[in-house]
Order: structure tokens, then C-alpha cells, then sequence
């Protein structure tokens, strides 16, 4: 196998309808660390002490980070968390829109939404 030219993921953009609120919301519900937010404007947040960041991207469009299969909205960025359930009940207490807990062979996930509708998956 040749070795790739790619050393990592660098950032995610996610499309958001209100940056302002939007750039809250992942800040104080996901608690992610705003590091700007920009003129173009984008907010930038970084994920704990990794290289990995997220962007939103603000439109008016009606757009989404995640896609569909069979007309069923599928999740294209996921996180870990090791509290899951802990996480779950934070975010049902912040008012956030989360599906169950599930279970697939010891692994444990559930789906959420963010304010403009992205559906996100965290597991452990």
C-alpha cells in the first residue's frame, strides 16, 4: 500500500442558518472551545486538544452536514464521548433533539440534532 499524502483531517464545515446562535449552542451544549469567529464570517471551535476542528458556515440555504439513504437521514460526523448516557440526558435536558440510546455488537450510540437540523451521532 503507498503511503497517502493526507496526514489528517484538519476541520468539518457544518452549514448553519444563524451563526450566532449556532456558535452558543456549540459552545455551550456541546462544549466545544470557540477559537473565532471570523470576518468571512465562519466560527471555528476546537475539539478538545487535538488537531480537529469544526467550522460553521453560515447560508440560507437549505442545506444539511448529514445526507440520506432511502430517504431516511443518515449521520456524516461523529463523535465519542466517554459518558454516553451522561451526554444523552445533558443534551434531552437542554432541550436538544436526541434519539435512543442503541446497541449494535457492545457498541453503544445514539443520534442528535443540532439548532439547524445536522444530525450528529455520538458513541463509545
Amino acid at each position: 500500500m503507498r503511503k497517502s499524502f493526507i496526514e489528517q483531517v484538519h476541520y468539518i464545515r457544518i452549514p448553519v442558518r444563524d451563526l450566532e446562535q449556532s456558535a452558543h449552542w456549540y459552545q455551550d451544549v456541546l462544549g466545544l472551545q470557540l477559537l473565532s469567529i471570523t470576518e468571512d464570517p465562519f466560527a471555528i471551535f476546537k475539539v478538545n486538544e487535538g488537531p480537529f476542528l469544526i467550522t460553521l458556515v453560515p447560508t440560507e440555504d437549505e442545506t444539511f452536514a448529514h445526507f440520506t439513504i432511502d430517504n431516511e437521514s443518515a449521520f456524516s460526523i461523529g463523535f465519542t464521548s466517554p459518558d454516553l448516557s451522561g451526554f444523552h440526558q445533558h443534551l434531552i435536558d437542554n432541550g436538544v433533539k436526541v434519539e435512543e440510546i442503541q446497541e449494535d455488537n457492545g457498541h453503544a450510540y445514539f443520534h442528535f440534532f443540532d439548532p439547524n437540523g445536522n444530525k450528529l451521532q455520538v458513541h463509545w
